[in-house]
């Protein structure tokens, strides 16, 4: 069915004339005449009754009436792919890893929302690893996390560092230092993330590396869930500092000495020759201006 004959078929009863419809849509007459019959045609039945003056006949009003949703719906339908060509619509699925998805991000996808209303945007939390395996099959679009294990199919742009500080409580006795070296932790109950997590796997390497294992560690599970355990005086913690604004109450923040804490965090997406959507390659370029230190 025709688009062009629904939107002349709905003028001609508009204005109640072929000429008046003809004029509207700046078409010759016997064109207005053309899509009609051939309306008629298609649909096998007569829906103007021509005279001096025209009118529905019983299956033309029928057809009138429907034809008004099907025109509004078809509109909608383009505007809708339309937007979608040019980037501004569309579903993005974004993987991130702590602490960038509870503390950077919100901000800057409520900036992007509100210049992009009609992108609608997932968020799904979990370990670099955890979204590197489902960026390869294909389940999320890109991701904001750190960097990826070498030999990784996966584009890796790194934008911005995240810097970790010692969180204790204020009665602790390394409270009294004001800057924290490796060999201090040895003796205390240090809680550390998760084995997947990179961030716990650069932390033991570094310490490794310096002779100061700590031989009494607690596994938590949740990066963001470190500062709450510290706080109930259960150990101290490398926390990302900013996470920190305030920091729990009866705690305090001690800075580690050395190169040791920090983390290249950046954008994970498949390998540039593997196009993304409109509306991801918006979002990229978004987190990419937000988020680049």
């Amino acid at each position: 069915m025709d688009m062009k004959a629904l939107k002349t078929f709905q003028m001609i009863v508009k204005h109640g004339s072929f000429n008046r419809a003809a004029e509207e849509m700046n078409y010759v007459q016997s064109t207005v005449t053309m899509q009609i019959q051939k309306l008629e045609s298609d649909l096998g039945v007569q829906l103007i009754e021509r005279g001096k003056k025209i009118r529905l006949t019983e299956a033309g009003r029928l057809f009138y009436e429907q034809s008004l949703q099907i025109v509004k719906n078809m509109e909608q339908l383009q505007m809708s792919l339309s937007d979608l060509l040019l980037g501004e619509a569309g579903s993005i699925r974004l993987g991130v890893t702590e602490p960038t998805g509870s503390y950077r991000l919100p901000d800057t996808i409520e900036k992007f929302m509100s210049q992009h209303p009609k992108i609608r945007i997932s968020v799904d939390f979990a370990s670099t690893p955890a979204l590197s395996e489902r960026l390869l099959k294909g389940e999320l679009d890109l991701a904001l996390c750190s960097s990826p294990d070498l030999g990784s199919e996966l584009y890796f742009e790194p934008l911005f560092k995240e810097s970790f500080v010692l969180l204790m409580p204020k009665d602790h006795p390394l409270a009294q230092k004001a800057v924290i070296t490796p060999e201090d932790i040895q003796e205390y109950r240090l809680l550390i993330t998760a084995a997947t997590c990179p961030y716990r796997k650069k932390l033991e390497m570094v310490l490794q590396e310096s002779g100061c294992l700590p031989i009494d560690t607690m596994e938590i599970g949740s990066m963001t869930a470190l500062q709450y355990y510290v706080e109930r005086g259960i150990g101290i913690a490398l926390v990302p500092k900013i996470a920190l604004n305030p920091a729990p109450e009866g705690t305090t923040v001690r800075s580690m000495s050395g190169s040791l804490i920090d983390m290249t965090f950046g954008i994970l997406t498949k390998a540039p020759q593997d196009p993304m959507t409109s509306a991801s390659y918006k979002l990229y370029h978004f987190l990419k201006s937000e988020l680049n230190a």
